[in-house]
């Protein structure tokens, strides 16, 4: 097998980028890239075309055509082979195959052109060699790195504790009536011998330590500042190395915004009296249907930060139907919860607690009953011939639900380049570091209830699993809401600010 080039190009003719592997000029390319569209018969599927000189081995990429340009007497089934493996590089740095995505990455695709072909002939590489080749990533490379800003970072510390000690030196020394003392060379006791050179060099060089007055200088100030002679040792150093070098390789698209516990913003103006209503969901799937275990825990906390408040009562409106199981603290008064909806103490002459988070009524559902899923996930994957074709649905059952920052993880297997992602509602992800295909949704609600993800890449139905979903609202669960809140005794109302949030810990379709 000679290969004598490999190009994309448009359906035109026109070369987008092009790899020679043996000496020829940029017209002959431009040709023999030309001529190719003239030569394919419309109506007729082929993988190669044939002139009297080369031979044309090409495969479609949608608005593009990936081409191998050899001689007429290479091996048509290893050109085919090399043409699929070069057809599999380019999604690996191209998200969207179109000219102005090959154009943006066409150093890389070159790059990745050359460790599959060297002098025309085909080398012995896979998809995952490749990618290793082309990323240079190197472990010693990140341990360095990891070392020289652990030791920035001590210098940095001991530069401020430095710092410290000659403002404290400076304090003392006013408050005893003397002089301060000067460090570094240019302060006022240090400058005795020198002012003449000061006033009549424009330039201060640097100079060399000097000795100043035992009784002015403090101790330990003339200890020259070195870059990691305070390091620690070794094995305490590497406790810390996973989550530095982790800071050090993460790069700016991962958007670790996928975390499952979200806080939202508290409200701008917290009064003081202020309610928090928090509700947590752990939720386990089976990939079939059928709802596992879901545990919802909810608790509604109490801060007053002002004295003349701290007599109150809380009304609610609990018009829940799924089920919750109620608890009020010890100290409140239960009978007057159960009989007209109101949280308060029971003896009334006392206030609540000030300055302090007091949780005041808390809730728990545990049920397997799937009508309880807020949000359903159904993945399709199905094999074919040239991988595994996936199809993901979500739908919002319970509309009265407005979910934020849904984020979708799903894994994908290693080793097999990026997918190709067809049908999409939101936006996607692909973390080739950690095999994740994340798939984002801002917003979730009754008028954008449903959505589904298509995509294509190498694999088997099980790689596809598990599924992990994580979300915020600022709308609970269940429906329990505060209503007012008021004086102790029949009292006027009270003004008070109120916090809603109802977050993920698990969210697992196995």
């Amino acid at each position: 097998m000679v290969l004598l080039a490999a190009a994309v190009c448009t359906k035109a003719g026109k070369a987008i980028v092009s790899r020679q592997f043996v000496e020829m000029t940029r017209t002959r390319v431009e040709g023999l890239l030309a001529a190719f569209p003239k030569l394919m018969n419309t109506g007729k599927q082929h993988t190669f075309v044939e002139t009297d000189s080369v031979r044309y081995v090409y495969q479609p990429l949608e608005k593009l055509y990936m081409v191998l340009i050899t001689t007429k007497n290479s091996n048509i089934l290893e050109d085919l082979e090399t043409l699929r493996l070069f057809s599999r590089v380019i999604p690996e740095y191209c998200r969207v195959l179109e000219e102005s995505e090959i154009s943006e990455h066409c150093f890389d695709l070159i790059f990745a052109f050359d460790e599959i072909v060297a002098l025309g002939y085909r080398e012995n590489v896979n998809l995952a060699q490749i990618r290793t080749f082309t990323e240079m990533d190197s472990h010693e490379e990140k341990v360095f790195r990891a070392v020289r800003e652990t030791q920035e970072r001590e210098a940095k510390a001991e530069m401020k504790r430095k710092a410290k000690e000659l403002q404290r030196a400076r304090q003392d020394a006013e408050r005893a009536g003397r002089k301060s003392p000067g460090f570094g060379g240019f302060g006022n006791s240090g400058m005795s011998s020198f002012t003449s050179a000061t006033i009549i060099t424009d330039t201060i060089e640097p100079e060399k330590p000097k000795v100043s007055p035992a009784t002015v200088r403090p101790s330990g100030s003339s200890k020259a500042l070195k870059l990691g002679v305070k390091g620690k040792e070794v094995d305490n150093f590497v406790d810390k190395l996973k989550s530095e070098g982790e800071n050090i390789v993460t790069s700016s698209a991962g958007r670790k915004a996928s975390e499952a516990s979200k806080v939202l913003q508290p409200p701008v103006n917290i009064e003081s009296v202020h309610l928090r209503v928090e509700e947590k969901m752990s939720l386990t799937c089976g990939r079939d249907g059928g709802l596992q275990n879901m545990e919802v825990l909810g608790m509604i906390t109490l801060r007053v930060t002002d004295e003349k408040n701290g007599r109150i009562s809380i009304l609610l409106n609990n018009n829940d139907k799924k089920g919750a199981q109620l608890q009020t603290h010890p100290h409140v008064d239960k009978k007057l919860f159960t009989t007209e909806s109101l949280l308060g103490l029971k003896n009334q002459d006392k206030s609540f607690p000030l300055n302090s988070d007091l949780g005041v009524l808390k809730w728990r559902i545990q049920s397997t009953d799937e009508s309880l899923i807020p949000l359903t996930i159904n993945c399709w994957p199905s094999e074919s011939g040239s991988g595994c074709d996936v199809n993901i649905e979500y739908e919002l059952q319970d509309e009265g639900l407005e979910l934020n920052d849904v984020i979708i993880t799903i894994p994908v297997p290693s080793g097999v380049g990026a997918p190709v992602v067809g049908d999409l509602d939101g936006q996607y992800n692909h973390d080739s570091r950690k095999n994740l295909l994340e798939w984002s949704l801002p917003v979730i609600d009754e008028k954008n209830k449903s959505g589904s993800l298509e995509f294509s890449i190498d694999g088997k139905p099980n790689d596809f699993f598990p599924i992990n979903v994580s979300f915020v609202s600022k709308r609970n669960f269940c429906d329990i809401q505060v209503a007012k809140v008021t004086y102790v005794g029949g009292g006027g109302p009270v003004k008070f600010s109120l916090e809603t949030s109802f977050v993920v810990d698990k969210y697992e379709i196995l």
